[in-house]
C-alpha cells in the first residue's frame, strides 16, 4: 500500500528495559570466554561510550562478539517473563497505531524473544512485523532488507532507537531516526550525532513520529 506510513522501533532499551538483565547474563557467561566482567560502576561506560570503545575495553573482538551476542540472546530467552516494558510504551504504541501507522520492530535480539515478550505484554496485535539481525553492527543491512520485503518507501517510515548505532544505521539507510533517551546511550551522546528528533519519554513518541513523517512527506513533494 503506497500511502501507508510505518513506525519501526528497536527492542532492547527502547520498548523493553533489558540492560540490567543483559549485563547479568553477560557476567554469568563471561568467564567461559575469558572476558572481563562488568561491575555496577561499568554501567556508565556502557551508556557514554561508543560500541567500538567498549569492545576494546573488555577485550572482545568482532568475531567473538557474534558468538557472545547469540549466547546472550539464547540465555535472555529463558527470562522473557521477567522483562519489563518501559512505562507508557504500550499507550504510545496504541496511539501511533490509532494515528494510522503500521508498527514494526527491528532488533539485534532474536525474533522469538521479541514475540514472546509481545505476547506476554498483550502487544502482539499492535506489531505487524519483526526483523532480527545477528550482528550488533549490521542494522543497516537489516533495515534495507526490511524496506524491500515490506515494500516501504524511505519517505514513509521513521525509526526509533536508543543507541548511536541506530542513528548511524538509519543515516546509512536514508531514513529518519528518533533517538530515545531512556535506553542505553545517554542523551548527550545521542545528540552529538544529530538525530532527526529526540524523545525523552515514551509519551513523546506519537508527536515525534507525526513530525518526522510530516517532514519526510514535505521533502518528497
Amino acid at each position: 500500500m503506497p500511502d501507508t506510513k510505518y513506525f519501526v522501533l528497536d527492542f532492547d532499551g527502547t520498548i523493553a528495559d533489558t540492560l540490567g538483565m543483559a549485563l547479568s547474563v553477560y557476567n554469568t557467561i563471561a568467564p567461559e570466554y575469558n572476558f572481563l566482567q562488568a561491575g555496577d560502576a561499568d554501567i556508565e561506560l556502557f551508556r557514554t561510550k561508543k560500541p567500538q570503545e567498549l569492545l576494546r575495553t573488555y577485550g572482545i573482538s568482532k568475531l567473538k562478539l557474534l558468538t557472545l551476542t547469540l549466547r546472550i540472546r539464547k540465555e535472555m530467552g529463558r527470562h522473557v517473563p521477567e522483562m519489563k516494558i518501559f512505562e507508557g510504551m504500550d499507550a504510545a504504541l496504541k496511539q501511533i497505531r490509532n494515528d494510522g501507522c503500521r508498527i514494526g520492530i527491528l532488533t539485534s535480539n532474536s525474533s522469538e524473544n521479541v514475540r514472546a515478550f509481545l505476547q506476554a505484554n498483550h502487544l502482539n496485535n499492535l506489531v505487524d512485523f519483526v526483523y532480527s539481525g545477528r550482528s550488533l553492527f549490521g542494522k543497516e543491512k537489516v533495515i534495507r532488507k526490511m524496506l524491500v520485503r515490506e515494500q516501504i518507501e524511505t519517505g514513509r517510515i521513521v525509526y526509533a532507537g536508543d543507541e548511536i548505532r541506530d542513528i548511524e544505521a538509519c543515516r546509512a539507510a536514508g531514513i529518519p531516526i528518533i533517538a530515545v533517551s531512556w535506553g542505553l546511550n545517554r542523551r548527550e551522546l545521542l545528540a552529538s550525532l544529530s538525530p532527526d528528533l529526540i524523545a525523552d519519554s515514551p509519551a513523546d513518541l506519537p508527536a515525534c513520529v507525526s513530525k518526522a513523517l510530516s517532514i519526510m512527506g514535505n521533502r518528497r513533494i
